[in-house]
């Protein structure tokens, strides 16, 4: 990760940086592919290949083993097959650029200086870790694009497009569904209250001011009597807003569309290998989860599959808590809701950091406002503590892949102490970053860091 106070770029030379390292990583790639027995090329790359290999030819992408992703993805690669096997790689690293573009708007509206905007966009666009999986074929920044994309364009109030393009990530890949609730949180009262202030203060008389908050102490009266189940009917009722169902519709329409037009093209096989298939799946090897070693005992015994299902349950529900509680501040909700998701998730891959990381330039702001949170505090030993349990997890299972050592335990216990300091990381960010509610009383972006920091 770059550090912040060493860098002087404008936008655009930040963008030329990182197109620089994205161009090294693909040159050194294609002579490590060409040269070397192991391969820089991620093997979902050769599969999503193969598989626009298979639509080039008039057949299904499913004939290709293992490609378990909407056929959406094999035809955005068909020129793989037409023009160059590193086409794709291109448009990954291309999805880079925007998310970096969206990062630098993001922090520019909520108040940030281009300048200072700038260094936490680095964090992203320099970003070795994200380079690197992008330029080895991983599509992961595709659905990262397609969601930042989603919530800036529902921060603006185009909700028609952030429903279509929230709708196409949810398609694309499952994992951004546990973001529904956190947006719909979002979408409070004040959400488009800026459009109707100025009408409603026109109205509203001194008379009728005064009458509203003699009605208000007796509703408050009246309140206070109520019972808790009343209350929480009520709040539910309230919840219920036409702009909410208006995205929930929207964005169903659109997954629903292309779901079921992929279901009319390639059939049930189709439903199974995207969706169904991840729900009942089975991965004990290459595999950072807790959940690992029991995947691993139980293989092929139905009580494995029970358990592999019944670990949706603390998963989801913490996501969806956390949804609750955090949501009108989206961004920060998104990557404690993904962070949580990728550590109590039965399998966890180094792709998968791709899903949070992409929050991170949009978290650590909210984390300067508090010292001990700071790089050079409780920021600088999370930091640590995340980067060595994957060390002494990536210690193990070299062991065992390379050098055929029965570490299987040694593995759990790494896999163990990596989810104990994910659980430690998420408790110190909910109690140390700040809460920053994207929208204001008068339903405008709130201001949160000053333009000329």
């Amino acid at each position: 990760m770059p550090r912040l106070t060493g860098l002087h770029f404008t936008f655009r030379q930040l963008l030329w940086a990182s197109a620089a390292l994205h161009g090294i990583l693909l040159i050194y790639g294609h002579w490590q592919d060409t040269h070397l027995v192991v391969k820089y090329t991620d093997i979902d790359y050769v599969v999503f290949t193969d598989a626009s290999r298979y639509l080039t030819q008039g057949q299904s992408p499913y004939k290709r083993a293992t490609f378990r992703y909407t056929p959406l993805l094999a035809q955005m690669l068909m020129p793989n097959i037409w023009f160059n096997e590193s086409f794709g790689k291109w448009i990954f690293t291309g999805a880079n650029f925007l998310i970096g573009v969206l990062i630098q708007k993001i922090l520019r509206l909520r108040g940030m200086s281009e300048s200072r905007a700038v260094k936490f966009t680095a964090i992203w666009l320099l970003n070795p870790m994200v380079a690197n999986i992008s330029t080895r074929g991983n599509a992961e920044s595709v659905i990262g694009a397609m969601v930042l994309g989603s919530f800036y364009l529902i921060m603006k109030r185009r909700i028609g497009w952030g429903a279509f393009f929230y709708g196409l990530s949810v398609h694309f890949k499952t994992y951004p569904i546990i973001y529904s609730i956190s947006l719909l949180v979002m979408m409070d009262d004040k959400y488009f209250q800026v459009q109707e202030i100025d009408s409603l203060e026109e109205k509203v008389t001194e008379d009728e001011r005064g009458s509203q908050a003699g009605n208000g102490s007796r509703a408050a009266r009246s309140g206070s009597r109520d019972s808790a189940v009343v209350k929480a009917v009520k709040d539910l009722v309230n919840f219920i807003t036409w702009r909410r169902v208006q995205f929930g519709l929207l964005s169903g329409a659109w997954f629903f569309f292309f779901t079921g037009l992929m279901y009319y093209m390639y059939g049930y096989e189709f439903l199974f290998e995207t969706y169904l298939y991840h729900v009942t799946r089975k991965d004990h090897r290459h595999n950072f989860s807790f959940w690992f070693y029991n995947i691993y005992l139980t293989f092929t015994s139905p009580t494995g599959t029970l358990v592999g299902v019944l670990t949706f349950v603390p998963q989801l529900a913490l996501v969806l808590a956390i949804g609750c509680c955090f949501g009108k501040d989206i961004f920060f909700c998104a990557f404690l809701q993904t962070f949580a998701f990728v550590a109590w998730n039965k399998v966890c891959t180094a792709q998968y950091f791709m899903w949070y990381i992409v929050f991170l330039p949009l978290l650590i702001p909210n984390l300067a406002s508090n010292p001990r949170m700071s790089l050079k505090s409780q920021g600088r030993n999370m930091l640590i503590g995340w980067v060595a349990s994957q060390g002494l997890w990536l210690s193990q299972a070299y062991n065992l892949e390379f050098l055929g050592l029965n570490t299987f335990w040694n593995l759990f216990i790494a896999s163990a102490l990596m989810y104990a300091t994910n659980v430690w990381i998420l408790v110190e960010l909910i109690t140390g970053a700040a809460y920053e509610p994207i929208f204001g009383d008068r339903g405008v972006i709130r201001q949160i860091w000053s333009p000329r920091s």
